[in-house]
């Protein structure tokens, strides 16, 4: 299975009612396009995407293939016609300042990678993340952006985090067409991208 026929930008919305790291993924008109879970109390990241919030198709399976840590990847799984897309691989070390993704197809070659576009936000959301009271709305003015570019050095796709109480908002715009199955290997990356650099603040 592949995602189709998007109508971009996407809207990544989390819900702040439950305690896992659940949201919604909607087109420009509002339709549903996946509701993502990740599992709770997991050594290992194990992310659920499903049709809608009834949960009642399981689309994609996102799991890490180590122990958390700086490099850790994540084999990204369609269940509905049971094959693997590919992986997104974490940067190591470097992600630390500015966050840097690979993402791979299921050959394991490179297709594209995903760059933070400032060092300088990451570090003041981060700073001004930890202050009382104040902390609380670094959503509204600290947004940080994330680039994918392929490995002929386009733009793609541009992430942004919307001003929003608790950072709970994303959108996604598509800047060139490609492929529907490159494209449904990119939306699962980000959206697994998304979840990590979102628990990091």
């Amino acid at each position: 299975m592949v995602l189709n026929n998007l109508n971009y930008p996407l809207d990544f919305k989390f819900k702040i009612t439950t305690l896992a790291s659940d949201f919604n993924i909607t087109d420009k008109n509002g339709n549903y396009v996946a509701y993502v879970r990740q599992k709770m109390f997991k050594l290992k990241e194990d992310v659920i995407v499903f049709n809608d919030e009834s949960k009642s198709k399981e689309l994609f399976r996102i799991k890490a293939n180590q122990w958390i840590d700086f490099n850790a990847s994540y084999s990204l799984n369609d269940i509905v016609d049971n094959k693997n897309f590919g992986r997104l691989a974490r940067k190591g070390m470097r992600s630390i300042w500015k966050a840097s993704y690979d993402i791979l197809d299921a050959k394991d070659q490179p297709k594209f990678k995903i760059q933070e576009d400032s060092a300088w936000v990451r570090f003041w959301d981060s700073f001004v993340g930890e202050l009382p009271i104040i902390g609380m709305f670094t959503g509204y003015f600290l947004n940080p952006s994330y680039t994918v570019t392929g490995i002929d050095g386009k733009a793609y796709f541009k992430l942004k985090k919307m001003p929003s109480f608790f950072g709970r908002r994303f959108q996604l715009d598509r800047l060139i067409d490609i492929d529907d199955e490159e494209e449904s290997l990119v939306i699962l990356s980000l959206l697994m991208m998304t979840l990590l650099e979102r628990a990091r603040g």
